[in-house]
């Protein structure tokens, strides 16, 4: 071996990873044994496979973006209910923040083929259904996934607004995650509740808690159309900052921080914030024309401080969750709550998610039947990424 490959040897290392797209987001797939155990050292290693803390991210495998700066850690479960144990970070780019908060149902969406694709799960057809425990929220989730020749489908005619072309549908199923983080589908027990804010301002929000917490308040309570697109909200700094101190204020009475101005480094990720209007005309960020009788409602999602391009998956369940609990802002906001499917405009188009509920007046409770969302995957790379070693001595030589 030549002198420049052992320097490399030594001042680099390899770890095996999978690129793989899940629903609208892009991440890295690890098996749990390739990277540290939890703590310090894994968050370093996360933030150097990533390239953060940098905008760009030009140092690492990071796409700069919320969306793409995503990591998935996965092993066999040793559960009696799970088949899989996993683990999502998101590594913030312009932060020095690894956040395992909560969970990503995007990311989540590709747990499955990751896991089947792995040899982790046997490859049943047409579908295996892969149990999922999400580490993050102590909840399972259910992915039936497509497969053929045991492996994971790529190829199928679903598609998903955000996504070009179509693929295999993968059915995600929700249902056991009422309470991900807080022990209940209402956090505080009402569907509303006010928050006072710094300027003598009351806003009625919703806080709900499936699959990841939220917090959901109506645009026109905002001074918004509810039509506005990401770039329209991340330059209004001064809706920034008011949506700030309103998560900060839904995180105390969700219980992650005593003080409002302590979330953003206690619970900088939670409560998503989600900005509903009702049903209308509008065009998406592609420009193309969106129908008002094509949907349900419309939704903006914020997090990190800054709009998401079309709906976090976990964002989904929880506003289809909310849709069905009376007199949420969500349920009194959307058309179409008796149903089966809530259709949901975000600025990439319509989402569709199966929220098929029964409320038990008695028991003041409701009941879902079924409550998940289909999404695609597919893996893009597999390999390994180089980790820089400590600086060794002689590196000028």
């Amino acid at each position: 071996m030549n002198k420049s490959a052992t320097s490399s040897q030594a001042e680099q290392r390899a770890v095996p990873c999978v690129i793989l797209r899940g629903g609208t987001s892009k991440g890295l797939y690890f098996h749990e044994e390739h990277v540290p155990a939890p703590g310090e050292q894994r968050d370093h290693f996360l933030r150097a496979v990533m390239g953060s803390p940098d905008i760009l991210q030009i140092n690492g495998l990071g796409g700069s973006r919320l969306i793409t700066s995503k990591i998935a850690i996965v092993k066999r479960s040793e559960r009696d209910d799970a088949d899989i144990d996993y683990t999502y970070a998101q590594v913030v780019p312009d932060r020095d923040v690894v956040s395992y908060a909560g969970n990503c149902g995007n990311i989540s969406s590709g747990v499955g083929s990751f896991a089947i694709d792995e040899g982790l799960v046997e490859a049943l057809e047409p579908i295996t259904q892969v149990r999922i425990f999400n580490t993050n929220t102590q909840k399972i989730l259910v992915a039936h996934v497509p497969v053929s020749g045991g492996m994971a489908r790529i190829h199928g005619n679903f598609a998903i607004p955000g996504v070009p072309g179509t693929g295999a549908e993968i059915f995600m199923d929700y249902r056991q995650t009422a309470g991900a983080k807080t022990g209940r589908l209402l956090p505080t027990g009402s569907p509303q509740d006010v928050i006072g804010l710094d300027d003598g301002t009351r806003l009625n929000v919703t806080l709900g808690d499936l699959a990841n917490p939220c917090v959901f308040m109506r645009a026109q309570d905002l001074g918004l159309s509810g039509n506005e697109m990401p770039e329209q909200i991340n330059e209004n700094t001064s809706l920034l900052t008011r949506l700030k101190e309103v998560r900060g204020k839904a995180a105390v009475l969700a219980g992650f921080c005593r003080d409002w101005t302590e979330a953003e480094k206690k619970s900088p990720s939670l409560p998503l914030v989600v900005i509903v209007a009702p049903s209308e005309d509008y065009s998406d960020m592609n420009g193309k024309a969106v129908a008002q009788n094509d949907m349900d409602l419309r939704a903006r999602l914020v997090f990190y401080n800054k709009c998401h391009e079309s709906m976090a998956g976990t964002g989904s369940m929880c506003t289809a969750a909310m849709s069905r609990v009376p007199n949420t802002i969500v349920n009194l906001t959307a058309r179409n709550t008796d149903g089966d499917t809530l259709r949901i405009g975000h600025p990439l188009g319509v989402m569709h998610v199966v929220a098929d509920a029964a409320y038990d007046a008695t028991q003041e409770s409701v009941r879902f039947t079924r409550l998940g969302f289909s999404r695609t995957a597919r893996r893009i790379m597999s390999g390994n990424v180089y980790i820089p070693n400590e600086q060794v001595s002689g590196d000028n030589e």
